[in-house]
């Protein structure tokens, strides 16, 4: 049984002006996620995974459990959002990653999530 094509994740960026520093090489920016579980079955997001790279091609890895603290239970049709964030030495960069979830039995499971960017308004790449 594979769940992990049941679950869609949506993920839209937003740099935050007022959290930069640009003459120091911070850009931080906002991330809004939207998990929606497709399936039949209950599923519980365990950990989280991201590869976050500036500009430079620079990447540092995060690993923890859940999201925001949190290890939200997604039933049928159910959907859960959360907002966070991250900081990079560039006014572009990329995230890219996976969630953990448990299904039905144990089933451990992945869902990957697609890249997506991190970008400074008005920045050509």
């Amino acid at each position: 049984m594979d769940l992990s094509d049941d679950i869609r994740v949506s993920v839209i960026s937003q740099y935050l002006e007022s959290h930069s520093a640009p003459s120091k090489n911070r850009f931080a920016f906002a991330y809004y996620v939207r998990i929606r579980n497709l399936g039949q079955h209950t599923v519980q997001l365990r950990s989280r995974y991201w590869m976050i790279t500036d500009g430079n091609g620079d990447s540092k890895d995060v690993y923890g459990a859940g999201v925001v603290g949190e290890e939200p239970i997604l039933a049928a049709g159910e959907e859960y959002s959360y907002s966070s964030g991250a900081v990079i030495a560039t006014p572009f960069g990329t995230m890219e990653g996976h969630y953990e979830f448990d299904g039905p039995g144990g089933l451990r499971f992945k869902v990957e999530i697609p890249m997506f960017q991190l970008s400074k308004d008005n920045i050509v790449h």
